[in-house]
């Protein structure tokens, strides 16, 4: 038993990591594991004491347990067995596609990651890029809601900084769990972002097994009370206008419910800049009639280096002012008793209503509708007087008005459309420059739903 072996050095470096391994998988790991575990508990339990609505256990669960929840769930294995059927595969190779879909679809949320991390990089970007202000907010309403009820934030989609803007915002509430489009699965955002609790999914795609798997994982975390954001208008509104909506994610949401289970309650957000970073691209794939965003890498590159150049030389200045408003709850069991014959089209109109209610009323949008419409030439007393003309028509719109001054509103409006050289000031008579005009026109459209619902 004592007797010495010889054996290659090659063997027992092999042997010794084997043994490290082993020892490692049963001894060290679920040591580790455990460790972090209860840690992650103690942040969560300590988190749901402020949160207004506490994180669910749902959105706890280990990214493996929520992947093979997914793929055994009976409809996605119907769903599976006619997938083989119609692409005459086997059942596994169906099989092990659902998986790598729900791999794909599944989020796994840190706590520590999304508080820790994620909402200080959120208020941080936030107030360095523009001057946050929240406008009308229904304290009242929004307090009153079922604190078993699942609550989805129902956006409009006018900056990929809306994530950005309203997780910050929202931050008090809850944990929002986002569907995020194909952009944002590049390494290693992709893995932040699950980290945050976002889901990818594929917008264009017309696999009825990828639909199945990512409708069940949707009813799943509806089910399980998951505080949601979601953008009816499917994507970044490429002419400023609020587009009409689109009913996938919302269908999803809405199939299955009953009267008796869990109620859905839907919270209208709508947000608005003084300035769209993407503005120039929107509106070029808008003119195209293609939503194929040419963003090319030099550009965000020198913009990027621009600000940062700016601010070692003293001379950065916030990109105007930026605002969200949160409307009153809409309850999905209260809009199916008041619309007995209303299906999820009547629910999506009525929830776009009401975020273009709550649209932020400011200074570019504004100075930028007076603009248009007088076809790009004003004096500035002419342009004061058309702003002050136009504030008196929207009495129930959220208007920020810096200083509470109208003046100084155009001022503010009118100096970051000049900074840009959208528009000319020579003296006191402004003009528009033509070649801009398409720019110009996308602000001041975020706003021209206002006027019209009011004219109707």
């Amino acid at each position: 038993m004592t007797r010495a072996v010889e054996m290659p050095l090659w063997a027992l470096v092999l042997l010794l990591l084997f043994a490290a391994v082993t020892f490692a998988s049963h001894f060290l790991f679920p040591s580790v594991r455990w460790f972090f575990r209860r840690r992650m508990e103690r942040v969560v339990t300590r988190l749901n004491q402020r949160l207004e609505r506490p994180i669910e256990p749902f959105k706890l669960a280990r990214r493996y347990d929520m992947i093979q929840r997914l793929i055994y769930d009976p409809e996605v294995s119907q769903a599976v067995a006619e997938h083989a059927q119609t692409e005459g595969i086997p059942e596994n190779v169906a099989f092990e596609q659902a998986k790598r879909y729900a791999r794909e679809i599944v989020p796994g949320f840190s706590a520590s990651a999304y508080f820790g991390v994620a909402i200080k990089l959120a208020k941080w970007l936030s107030s360095s890029l523009y001057r946050v202000r929240l406008g009308h907010f229904d304290e009242a309403s929004l307090s009153k809601v079922d604190k078993d009820a699942t609550v989805v934030f129902v956006m409009n989609h006018r900056s990929n900084m809306d994530y950005v803007l309203v997780t910050w915002l929202a931050a008090e509430r809850s944990a929002l769990s986002y569907a995020v489009g194909e952009w944002a699965r590049v390494w290693p955002l992709s893995k932040l972002i699950k980290a945050m609790g976002a889901y990818f999914i594929r917008r264009k795609s017309r696999n009825d097994l990828y639909r199945k798997v990512l409708a069940r994982y949707v009813g799943l975390a509806t089910d399980g009370g998951v505080t949601q954001a979601m953008f009816p208008e499917g994507g970044l509104s490429l002419d400023g206008k609020l587009a009409p909506p689109k009913l996938g994610l919302l269908k999803y949401i809405v199939e299955g419910r009953n009267d008796e289970g869990r109620d859905v309650v839907f919270v209208p957000v709508a947000v608005n800049y003084d300035r769209v970073f993407e503005d120039r691209i929107l509106v070029a794939a808008g003119q195209r009639g293609e939503r194929r965003f040419r963003a090319r890498i030099s550009v965000i590159t020198r913009f990027i280096f621009r600000q940062i150049r700016l601010r070692i030389t003293g001379k950065y200045h916030r990109h105007g002012y930026a605002a969200a408003s949160f409307g009153a709850p809409v309850s999905l069991n209260e809009f199916r008793r008041s619309h007995p014959r209303g299906d999820v089209k009547d629910l999506a109109r009525l929830l776009m209503t009401r975020i273009g209610e709550e649209v932020p009323v400011l200074p570019v949008p504004l100075v930028a509708r007076a603009l248009i419409r007088s076809d790009g030439q004003m004096r500035l007393d002419e342009l004061q007087a058309e702003v002050e003309r136009m504030m008196t028509e929207l009495p129930q719109a959220h208007i920020h008005m810096p200083r509470d001054d109208g003046e100084y509103a155009v001022e503010v409006g009118l100096r970051n459309l000049v900074k840009r050289k959208l528009v000319e000031d020579r003296d006191g008579q402004i003009t528009l420059i033509e070649r801009q005009r398409p720019i110009v026109a996308y602000y001041a459209a975020s706003i021209e739903h206002l006027f019209r619902t009011r004219s109707e």
